[in-house]
């Protein structure tokens, strides 16, 4: 089977599909914290993750029976991965604003990126990031919430561990089989959570309807809108791009959620975002590296 040939357009508009992806994502997340007081974190966490499944397991439709034990092993932890990292980011994103959360979880895929460049001038890039964390908690107008902070640094050791989970699935699956049955996974293990923190709130319509909107804003939407991106650029290109998701989710938290920020902050976010740049561009030329690909800052596929 051949190669499709690429599409056809420019690095700038392929550049624009990447950021209105990202825009897309927070506008889900932004959907999400509105729906906390009625079914919590964890209950969100479960809406998403069942509506994607289904979303990505009617388009890939993967041959069940086919599947060899290694790979149902390796999808198994990509779905555990995928389904800790959303109820950690979740919970972060309720006690911590959405611009300071996806800001802390960046710090997992930007280390990862600075450990597979190999090089001890790399990890200027991680001293500068947790300065700019430094400064991020410094400059919020109220203390950053500790248990907030403390869910968005699991957050983040568990991104990191979901690229390299993601990464090995991609090699035993074909197109989107992987990632379909890894996020069967993850609802089912977050099924419990929800069903615990929300109980039958959770089948309500109004409910149903808005995990939905989460669902498809915060994966299907910008799935796609990868997809065709990562034809027209560089896998470098795209996670340097990728590196702009503290700066978008920041300005969804003002204009959704009506969150601040102050110039420190704005400062805290900036630095994070030169040294992920700095890192995905170092572990790019690597050739192989896991921080090279589009799987380098991929934020769910990240949480949002």
């Amino acid at each position: 089977m051949s190669t499709p040939p690429p599409l056809r357009g420019t690095p700038l508009g392929a550049a624009m599909l990447v950021v209105l992806g990202l825009i897309f994502q927070d506008v889900g997340a932004s959907i999400a914290v509105l729906l906390f007081p009625e079914v919590g974190p964890a209950g969100m966490v479960s809406l998403r993750l069942v509506f994607s499944a289904a979303i990505l397991l009617a388009i890939a439709r993967p041959n069940l029976r086919a599947i060899s034990k290694r790979a149902w092993l390796m999808a198994l932890t990509f779905g555990i991965s995928l389904g800790g990292m959303n109820l950690l980011f979740y919970e972060a994103l309720s006690r911590v604003d959405l611009g300071a959360t996806v800001t802390i979880e960046v710090l997992g895929p930007l280390i990862l990126s600075v450990i597979v460049a190999r090089r001890a001038s790399a990890w200027l890039w991680a001293v500068l990031a947790f300065a700019g964390v430094a400064l991020l908690s410094l400059g919020s107008i109220g203390a950053l919430d500790p248990v907030g902070v403390a869910f968005a640094l699991a957050a983040a050791a568990s991104w990191a561990g979901y690229i390299l989970a993601s990464r090995k699935t991609g090699q035993v699956f074909a197109g989107l089989d992987g990632l379909a049955i890894a996020m069967a996974i993850g609802a089912i293990i977050s099924l419990p959570f929800g069903i615990t923190q929300a109980g039958s709130t959770l089948l309500e319509p109004s409910i149903l309807l808005r995990g939905l909107a989460v669902a498809i804003c915060s994966s299907a939407i910008p799935y796609a809108l990868e997809l065709i991106a990562l034809r027209r650029i560089s896998a470098a290109a795209f996670s340097v791009l990728m590196a702009l998701a503290p700066a978008i989710a920041t300005g969804a938290g003002f204009f959704v959620l009506g969150q601040s920020i102050t110039l420190v902050q704005g400062i805290g976010i900036l630095l994070v975002i030169v040294a992920s740049v700095g890192a995905v561009r170092a572990a790019s030329r690597i050739p192989g590296a896991p921080g090279a690909g589009p799987n380098a800052l991929l934020p769910e596929e990240t949480p949002l």
